[in-house]
Formats: structure tokens, sequence, C-alpha cells
């Protein structure tokens, strides 16, 4: 008989930062998880109960429609009546040299916008089309920013993928909302979270990025969340019993 109590998550960005936070909270949940990510970690890896736990793809997501067609592919195999559920977490990101976009070289803007906002919308797709007869719990949870809804200088490519990010998920949720066992779909802003991206924030020239003061001010009071507390608090939102019903969230509403 198969084993309907299994839960799977797909997990993009889950080498480091918040995102190895999330996957080793949910491998500790029991989870069977895919991480997708430039590298495979080995910290990841070591958070396995056992080893058919945790498959990891080594995936440039700039190339968003190879890592499309794989998932799509690898989703193809799955039985599912085996799963009790089926979640996708586009987490991962990037954010390009902090500067004026008349600074900023074109490819390093392209690639922050393919891995950003491109990859997220081409995975959702693959990963919605798979699993389109599934009437198991299926759901969606991008992880988007507060700069997704404050324009800031500076942050030109990061603020408009992040933007982007919260529309396209307006969008799907309007058409899984049409479809009998339509995915439930959440953008959600995780708050301000003490990673590699906030020391690239507020190092930054004062020059080129006139809100520096404000990160690091965040940084000196002990505003920035753990990314063990962010991850926490985001992977609760998905067990929320309203999860999709408001679909651009941000974790510090009630």
């Amino acid at each position: 008989m198969a084993d309907m109590t299994k839960h799977l998550t797909i997990l993009t960005g889950g080498s480091r930062g918040m995102g190895l936070t999330m996957g080793q909270q949910l491998l500790a949940q029991g989870q069977q998880v895919l991480s997708i990510a430039r590298k495979t970690s080995a910290e990841l890896a070591a958070s396995a109960s056992k080893p058919e736990q945790l498959l990891q793809w080594e995936q440039d997501l700039s190339q968003s429609a190879a890592a499309a067609q794989r998932l799509a592919t690898w989703l193809g195999t799955l039985k599912r009546s085996d799963w009790a559920s089926i979640t996708l977490i586009n987490n991962a990101g990037v954010m390009p040299q902090i500067a004026p976009l008349s600074q900023v070289p074109a490819a390093d803007m392209i690639n922050a916008m393919r891995v950003g906002l491109e990859a997220p919308m081409a995975l959702t797709g693959a990963f919605l089309s798979a699993t389109e007869g599934w009437s198991i719990p299926r759901k969606v949870l991008n992880i988007s920013s507060g700069l997704g809804r404050r324009a800031m200088a500076s942050q030109a490519s990061y603020c408009t993928a992040k933007a982007g990010m919260d529309q396209f998920s307006n969008c799907v949720a309007l058409e899984e909302a049409a479809k009998p066992n339509g995915a439930r779909i959440v953008s959600l802003a995780p708050g301000v979270i003490d990673t590699d991206m906030q020391v690239q924030l507020r190092s930054a020239a004062t020059g080129d990025f006139p809100d520096v003061e404000r990160f690091a001010g965040l940084h000196a009071n002990g505003q920035l969340t753990s990314a063990g507390d962010a991850a926490a608090r985001v992977l609760a939102w998905l067990e929320r019993p309203d999860f999709g019903d408001q679909v651009v969230a941000d974790v510090r509403q009630a």
C-alpha cells in the first residue's frame, strides 16, 4: 500500500542563508526535500535523517527554461498516490552590484532578473502543469521582500524582481482559484534577516547607496531576525489554514 503520509517540498536556494535553514527545518520535520541551487550543501545533507530524504540538484537558475524542464520531467516520474502534499518554495535570489542602474553592468542586471523573477515564474509554471490533476494540497510559496513594495535607489533590479514576484503570484492565484483543485499561492516578505545580503547592503558606499546608514543601523541596534527564526516564521506561514487567502503577505502581519 502507498505511504500517503509523505510530504514533498521543492526548495530553491537551499544551500545557504535562510534557504539552508529552511531546508534543515523541513528535514527535521520529516519532509522529503528537493533542493535546487548552484551548489550542493554538505551542511544540508548532514541534516537528513537518511540519504533518500534529500535530493540536491546543482542547477544554474539563470538558465530558467532548463531548470523548469528538469523539474517538469522529474515531477512526471512521481506517483501522485505516494504523497500527502507537495509544495514549491521559490527562495533563490540575487542582489547585483549596489549602485544606480546606470552603473550596473547589463549582464549583472539580467542575471538578477532571471534568477529572481524568470526562474520562479518558469518553475511555478512547470510545477503547476506537472501536478495539475493531483487532488492533494499543492502550495507555492514565493519569498518576496519589502523592497518589492517600496522603491529604493540603487536597488532597481532587486526591487523590480520582487515586485514582479508579487504580481505574478496575484495572477496565478486568480488562475488557480478557477480550477476545481487549484493550488494555493503566497508571495511572502520574510522580514529583515541577518544574511550575507544584509552584509552587502550595509557595506555599500554611501555615494552608491543612499540608504546604507539605515541598514547599518538595523544591524547595530539588533533589529535583524536570525536566519533560523525567519525560516521558522516562513514555514509556519505555510501551515496556516488560511494560506493563500491573502496572496501578497508579510510575516510581520498577525
